[in-house]
Order: C-alpha cells, then sequence, then structure tokens
C-alpha cells in the first residue's frame, strides 16, 4: 500500500501525561508536511520516523499531534527523506554567520531554554560598551563550539561558566531582554544556529558550547 498523500491530523496542548481539557483541532497534513515535523523531533533517521509513523502520535512543539497510524516500507520513508539535509561536521564555525543562539539552564524535565536572535541581543544597553551578542559571541570564540549532529553529544559550561556568563548577559542587556533573561538559572549550554541556504529551503546547522 502506498504512502497516504494526505493524513487527517488532530492535536491539542500536550499536558504531560494528564488528561487535557483543551480543545482538539483537526487538520488535513500533506505527507511531506507531517514528515517535516517528524524530523524536527526524530532526527533524519529512518527507523525512528517510520516507528512515530506507525505509532501515530508525536509531541512537538508543546502540541500533542495524533492520527491513524500507518506502516512505511524503509526505502520509501528513505525516499521522503532524501531532500532533509545530511549533517556536515566539516563546516567550519565563523562567530559571524550565527544568526541565534539558544540558552539552554537544567537537563531532563527540568531542561529550559530561551532563544535569542541576533537582531534582539545585539542591542547595546545605554552607557553599556558591550551588547549580550557580543558576551556571547565571545565565549564562542573562546570555547570552539563542536559541530552538534542527531547524537545530541554534550558538552556543556560548568556552573562557574554558566553563572558568570548569565550575569554579564543581564549587564549587557537593555530592558527589554533582560526581562527574559531574569528567570534563568545558570546556563548549562549555548546552542549556536548558523544558516546554511540549500536552493530555496533554509536550514540550521547547529553547534553547541
Amino acid at each position: 500500500m502506498p504512502l497516504p498523500e494526505n493524513i487527517s491530523v488532530r492535536y491539542t496542548e500536550d499536558e504531560a501525561g494528564y488528561i487535557s481539557v483543551r480543545p482538539v483541532v483537526r487538520q488535513s497534513f500533506q505527507l511531506a508536511e507531517l514528515a517535516d515535523m517528524v524530523v524536527s523531533v526524530a532526527g533524519k533517521n529512518a527507523a525512528r520516523v517510520a516507528q512515530i509513523f506507525r505509532a501515530g502520535t508525536v509531541v512537538y512543539n508543546g502540541y500533542r499531534y495524533w492520527w491513524e497510524g500507518f506502516s512505511a516500507q524503509h526505502d520509501e520513508i528513505s525516499a521522503l527523506l532524501a531532500p532533509f539535509p545530511e549533517d556536515d561536521a566539516s563546516r567550519p564555525f565563523r562567530a559571524e554567520e550565527v544568526a541565534a543562539v539558544i540558552l539552554e539552564t537544567g537537563g531532563g524535565t527540568q531542561r529550559t531554554a530561551v532563544e535569542l536572535t541576533r537582531e534582539e541581543a545585539d542591542r547595546r544597553r545605554l552607557l553599556r560598551r558591550r551588547t549580550p551578542w557580543d558576551c556571547l559571541l565571545e565565549l564562542a570564540r573562546a570555547s570552539q563550539p563542536h559541530y552538534e549532529s542527531y547524537s545530541y553529544a554534550q558538552r556543556g559550561l560548568s556552573f562557574d561558566a554558566g553563572s558568570q556568563l548569565l550575569r554579564e548577559l543581564l549587564e549587557a542587556a537593555p530592558r527589554s531582554l533582560r526581562v527574559r533573561l531574569a528567570a534563568l538559572r545558570p546556563l548549562a549550554a549555548l546552542i549556536f544556529l548558523c544558516p546554511r541556504a540549500r536552493g530555496e529551503r533554509l536550514s540550521l546547522d547547529v553547534r553547541k558550547a
């Protein structure tokens, strides 16, 4: 049986295992749209993508999606995943190409992440010499972030280094950005997002420090 071209999907806000009273939304996904969401969760892993298709459920960006599960052959999944970019660990890290940085604290169920774009973090606080973006890129140049593949290997920051960086960010940040940073605990890791143009599709290489 060929893969379905359109899939009827329902979704609601994920309640972390509790019975949800949120409204359920129904939407029709094209197969490529569903694959794009599943790959965002599982990576370009044919076996894992096939497993999620068959299970008929995935949690993505705080929402739980479910559909009538379907089976797929390995060659069908491989063809579906072919347009997605491959990891390229040979690409050198260039600080000037970084478009955004994700600040991570904690881990597991305690993980908190805040994404800062270059535009919002490169604003200078009154009478301050450095911007928050300067603080982040200084650390990037000093720590030589390693390429992050779908194995999600972590090196992370020490407690002292994470605490010091958070203090520097708060000192350099303008008021609007300080509000977002104030609730963070000492940073555990930084994820640098570097755009990579591939035809008309923009993908992101991820490096972690």
